[in-house]
């Protein structure tokens, strides 16, 4: 059995080889931590940004969607925070000259002892029938200690981040005798901030222009449109503003593939409520959101709430939802209160407005936003992470297939005809031609039927329709599911009804509800 890190490194080749994902300028030795998405891997991503879309603006009638700006002006990030605070905590190695975020090392030193904290209970677990584990875990004397220590690091972690003591964070990490993976020393240096933002210049000479940032987050470009979306849509609070797009940030430690990286994809919406509602709004959109992703497919058990320790300088409540990926639980979405903090600093740094007038309470005020974001393209690896299986099968032989949602899947149907001749490729043709206008299609006449099926397999079709001498006779085809592998005869007139009913949006947006 593959271990989890196996695992993730096949599901890296998997992706370069069936056309997913490339490293970024591959000919020139790649750019680190920046890829680019292949033919498959586009398709895919477009389809997981069109059932957020979908689910968040087109079945919200409180929710609508814009398209803002990279570029925005300066003091847009000066009001937002991100020029004096937007920084991670770094650490170097002095022997192995890499470079850590202080912060993760410690959460990572906490996550193992969370695992010894559980395989604990598991052990207890196989031991006593009828087991408890909340009560093994409030009296074993063990798990207590542990407990104790995970309570102990995280409480002088998040005062020394809430005081800005990077010397007590130092200090964390030497007291619980973290170590380099590289070296394997505890020869660390001091702990320094490093502001994450991209600068380049504005203008068409480079002593007057103005410095401007490639957006760090999209969330900025939604706050400064809150009045002109708010009077042209003529929006009631409680509403929401949505977009996707790309952000950049100058991330020192980037790693895991595409789970952190320097240019990157977000989904974001703020919903704007009316200040003391805002707890209400935050608890209901972590259940929302938490559906939404469980509605993928990929097991409840994947999925965990994370609180924050630590709040941002905008917050008043903050937590992740986490998915467990092969390199361990880490944040797929962010669910955060904000408080009116972005409304208000727009205000005081442009100097106009940002107020909404309460007909029902007749009142201006600024509102409250609460915020969901999430990450693209760590959705796009939580999904390929999970939908990339190995299968034995029971001629021996495996199977690499990507069992992906239908309705998420680049291709969504594959017409093979079984020979390159006798009028096979023609009728297949014919059946591409009345699908391709509502579904990606594809055809494929190269190779054995069974090693086209495989390559189906491996890029997560969920349907082959296989022409053959009869197809000619009766209008008939062989389908193919690629999860069961089973086949099954139909006609041609009925594929349409078949592979709508597997592939639409509607009924995943229906079990939404």
């Amino acid at each position: 059995m593959a271990n989890q890190e196996d695992i993730f490194k096949n599901i890296i080749s998997h992706s370069k080889e069936y056309g997913f994902i490339f490293q970024s300028s591959e000919i020139y030795d790649g750019l680190s931590a920046v890829y680019d998405y292949g033919q498959m891997g586009a398709e895919l991503k477009k389809n997981l940004r069109e059932y957020w879309w979908k689910a968040m603006v087109q079945m919200h009638e409180n929710i609508v969607g814009i398209d803002a700006a990279i570029f925005m002006h300066p003091t847009t990030w000066k009001a937002s925070g991100h020029v004096d605070a937007f920084n991670d905590p770094l650490i170097d190695n002095k022997d192995s000259k890499k470079r850590y975020r202080a912060d993760v090392l410690i959460e990572e030193h906490v996550s193992k002892i969370e695992d010894k904290i559980n395989k604990e209970v598991e052990k207890a677990a196989k031991r006593f029938e009828n087991f408890d584990a909340a009560m093994y875990k409030s009296t074993n004397a063990r798990v207590l200690e542990y407990q104790a220590q995970i309570d102990s690091i995280n409480k002088r972690f998040k005062d020394a981040l809430e005081a800005n003591n990077l010397e007590e964070v130092r200090q964390i990490i030497i007291d619980c005798e973290i170590v380099c993976p590289i070296s394997g020393t505890k020869n660390w240096t001091e702990v320094r901030q490093f502001n994450l933002m991209f600068s380049t210049s504005m203008g068409a000479v480079t002593e007057d222009s103005n410095i401007i940032y490639l957006r760090p987050e999209t969330a900025q470009g939604i706050f400064v449109n809150f009045l002109n979306v708010q009077k042209t849509g003529r929006m009631k609070i409680p509403f929401g503003i949505a977009q996707t797009g790309k952000a950049f940030r100058n991330e020192i430690v980037a790693r895991q593939f595409i789970f952190r990286m320097r240019e990157f994809e977000q989904m974001e919406m703020q919903f704007f409520v009316r200040p003391g509602t805002e707890m209400e709004w935050y608890n209901y959109w972590k259940e929302t959101r938490m559906k939404w992703h469980k509605s993928l497919g990929f097991g409840d058990e994947n999925y965990r709430y994370h609180d924050h320790l630590k709040l941002a300088h905008y917050a008043n409540a903050a937590c992740d939802i986490e998915f467990s990926f092969p390199f361990g639980f880490k944040e797929l979405e962010g669910i955060h209160s904000r408080t009116d903090f972005d409304l208000k600093a727009h205000e005081q740094h442009s100097g106009k407005k940002l107020q909404y007038f309460d007909p029902e309470i007749n009142q201006s005020y600024v509102p409250y936003v609460v915020e969901t974001s999430v990450g693209l393209d760590r959705l796009f690896l939580a999904t390929l992470a999970k939908a990339y299986v190995e299968e034995k099968l029971e001629d021996g032989t495996t199977r690499v297939a990507l069992n992906l949602p239908a309705f998420l899947a680049p291709i969504k149907v594959a017409v093979l005809p079984l020979l390159k001749k006798d009028g096979l490729p023609e009728k297949a043709r014919e059946i591409i031609d009345l699908l391709k206008y509502d579904h990606a299609t594809t055809f494929d006449e190269k190779d054995t039927i069974g090693k086209r099926y495989r390559r189906q397999d491996a890029i997560g079709t969920p349907f082959c329709i296989t022409v053959d001498h009869q197809s000619l006779e009766d209008n008939t085809v062989t389908i193919r599911y690629r999860d069961t592998m089973q086949q099954e005869r139909v006609t041609i007139d009925s594929l349409a009804k078949i592979i709508d009913d597997k592939v639409s949006f509607k009924k995943a947006l229906q079990a939404l509800k």
